[in-house]
């Protein structure tokens, strides 16, 4: 029996950002917790080992707390990904259990646990003795295959009347890409120390509200306090894996270029031909990225041109 387990909340069949690194910081053992755990087991695939699945509707992380907490007692060290599921069940889970709580975890090593501090600008080492619940940053990895064992193993738990109370679910909305995780958005556009102010930012925000991205930036722009360092792209701030992202006036040190994870499309504008950025990208524009966000964002202010019928575009 694997001395540590993760579990990962599922909704509708989809894994939250992060599932992988809990797994495989979990040595693959893993509960699936939700409701469409058959389709989410199948997205894991080979990256577990020991896979229990617990189909349960809704999400209610203070009634799932009690039974939970009886499943995962054997293990020494219960892991979850540092979602906004995740980070809502795991201190449930911790009080539940009657253990100390480890949030945002980005290393762990015999007994050390390294969390991020400040908006990650420093990090810091908790010694753990016993067991205990943690978080991981939900950071791209590589998948690690395992043997499998017998297959999903569907559990059962029971749900006790009574117990803690759940938050009432009154309206969901479409995520805010100004606020959204880095890590979870599709779309990223950056800014580095090419661009020549924060008013350049606010207007490479709107750019990137226009197109559906998030906006991230270098260590040298949080450092000047343009951006928050949460929006701080890299080794040293956040790891992503984007299926587009957009440079602008980033030369590409490695420890940026190393937390990009593998987009799909780089765009890169930078009036430096040969630096790393542009010898990255897909789509390659010489030219001063100061000057290309105001033009994106004029066209983007633009109404849409009307067609021979007098329809737009």
């Amino acid at each position: 029996m694997p001395d540590a387990l993760a579990i990962v909340c599922v909704r509708s069949g989809v894994l939250p950002s992060g599932s992988l690194r809990a797994v495989a910081a979990a040595g693959g053992a893993a509960l699936l917790v939700g409701d469409g755990t058959d389709e989410a087991a199948a997205h894991l695939g080979a990256s577990a080992s020991d896979l229990w699945v617990w189909e349960t509707s809704g999400f209610s992380p203070g009634r799932w707390a009690a039974p939970l907490a009886e499943f995962v007692e054997r293990f020494d060290a219960v892991i979850l990904p540092g979602s906004p599921d995740g980070r809502d069940l795991a201190p449930r889970l911790a009080a539940e259990l009657g253990r100390p709580l480890v949030a945002g975890v980005v290393e762990h090593d015999d007994g050390v646990l390294t969390v991020s501090a400040w908006g990650g600008s420093v990090m810091v080492d908790v010694p753990v003795e016993g067991p205990v619940v943690w978080t991981v940053q939900p950071v791209a990895v590589t998948a690690e295959s395992h043997e499998h064992g017998t297959g999903p193993q569907p559990v059962d738990l029971e749900i006790r009347t009574g117990g803690a109370r759940d938050a009432v679910t009154v309206e969901v909305l479409a995520p805010d890409l100004s606020t959204m995780d880095l890590v979870e958005a599709p779309r990223l556009v950056g800014g580095g120390a090419g661009l020549d102010g924060p008013g350049r930012f606010e207007q490479l925000a709107a750019v990137a509200g226009r197109i559906g991205a998030a906006m991230g930036a270098t260590r040298v722009v949080t450092d000047r306090g343009w951006l928050a360092h949460e929006r701080q792209i890299g080794t040293t701030g956040v790891v992503v894996d984007p299926a587009l992202y957009l440079a602008f006036g980033i030369s590409g040190a490695v420890q940026h270029t190393a937390g990009l994870g593998d987009p799909d499309h780089i765009i890169s504008i930078n009036t430096e031909p040969h630096c790393p950025m542009m010898s990255m990208a897909d789509v390659a524009i010489v030219a001063d990225a100061n000057e290309t966000i105001a033009e994106l964002a004029r066209l983007l202010d633009e109404p849409a041109p009307a067609d021979s019928t007098g329809a737009t575009a």
